[in-house]
């Protein structure tokens, strides 16, 4: 029996989809399910249950000698709209629930940290321990995230494995429903077929050109094979970044949509909203040496490959992965 939270969700729907492929069919949903367009999510995947998020602690007491595995991916993802007590509870408190519940009966868990508790890079984007005390998130969630992140290390009582993954910018299918927290490529795609043309923010900052502001962005699936060897691999506990190691600018993923759509490129800037100009990220690149070292061997899928692969096999005919 393996527990899914977030099961509705973006990332965890498609780890439910690859755990299928691999024959693991005891699985149990963890959402609130009360958001129809997220539920498509997990249609047609073979599942043995699924449980209101709130009852978990107490489906854990009385389960857990047939767990095998718990993935923590359910969270509060928006980075904006919320007040702070939201993110508190459901990326802090809860997510202290669940450790707390994987020690008490011996359960390794894998968790979705963020990339958001880098804040702008100050100090790099190196998953090293000894950094995350000085970290400066950017807003409420990656506050929340990182907040975790510090109380799981201070922890004298661990799960005998753990690893909390620093997801980088994810792209691909099953996000039809996070509105504006959609993935650049989802809403290039929407903007190119109503209109032709992809409008991209401006660049604010003397060291870039407009549109050649980067982020490391990594197609879901990849998300789906990392966890999924860590799921066999079960030691090395801590925290990794889950990114492709290569910054890759928006121009660059905007051309891959129009090419994907068999489109020709129209391409537009305009001003950074002034609400986020001051936290606006110009340049993201995990350092990838850390789970390469423990023997995470697999090529991350290029922008290229990602790109096509998701407009012409998901979004083109509004299909779910």
């Amino acid at each position: 029996m393996i527990i899914i939270t977030g099961a509705a969700g973006f990332i965890a729907s498609n780890l439910i989809t690859e755990l299928n492929l691999n024959r693991f069919y005891d699985l149990v949903l963890v959402d609130d399910f009360s958001h129809e367009e997220k539920n498509k999510n997990f249609e047609g995947k073979k599942y043995s249950q699924k449980i209101h998020r709130d009852e978990l602690k107490t489906f854990i007491d009385e389960n857990h000698r047939h767990i095998q595995f718990v993935f923590h991916n359910g969270a509060k993802s928006a980075t904006t709209g919320f007040p702070k007590s939201v993110y508190d509870s459901l990326n802090l408190e809860y997510s202290k629930m669940v450790w707390k519940a994987c020690v008490e009966y011996g359960l390794p868990l894998v968790y979705a940290s963020s990339a958001a508790t880098y804040g702008f890079g100050e100090l790099g984007y190196n998953d090293d321990h000894e950094i995350v005390e000085q970290l400066q998130p950017l807003n409420d969630y990656g506050i929340s995230k990182n907040d975790f992140d510090k109380w799981a290390l201070k922890q004298e009582r661990q799960p005998y494995f753990w690893a909390g993954l620093k997801y980088f910018n994810v792209y691909g299918p099953n996000e039809y429903h996070k509105g504006r927290m959609a993935s650049v490529v989802y809403h290039a795609f929407n903007q190119i077929n109503a209109t032709g043309t992809m409008k991209l923010f401006k660049s604010h900052h003397p060291d870039f050109k407009d549109g050649e502001q980067q982020r490391d962005f990594i197609y879901v699936k990849d998300l789906s094979s990392v966890m999924m060897f860590l799921m066999h691999h079960r030691k090395d506990s801590g925290l990794y970044n889950v990114g492709t190691g290569e910054a890759r600018t928006f121009l660059d993923l905007v051309k891959n949509t129009f090419k994907a759509m068999g489109k020709d490129e129209n391409i537009e800037f305009i001003p950074t909203p002034e609400d986020i100009r001051d936290k606006y990220q110009y340049f993201t690149e995990a350092n990838m040496q850390k789970l390469r070292s423990i023997g995470y061997n697999k090529p991350f899928i290029t922008l290229e490959q990602g790109v096509a692969d998701y407009v012409k096999a998901y979004l083109i005919g509004h299909q779910y992965h």
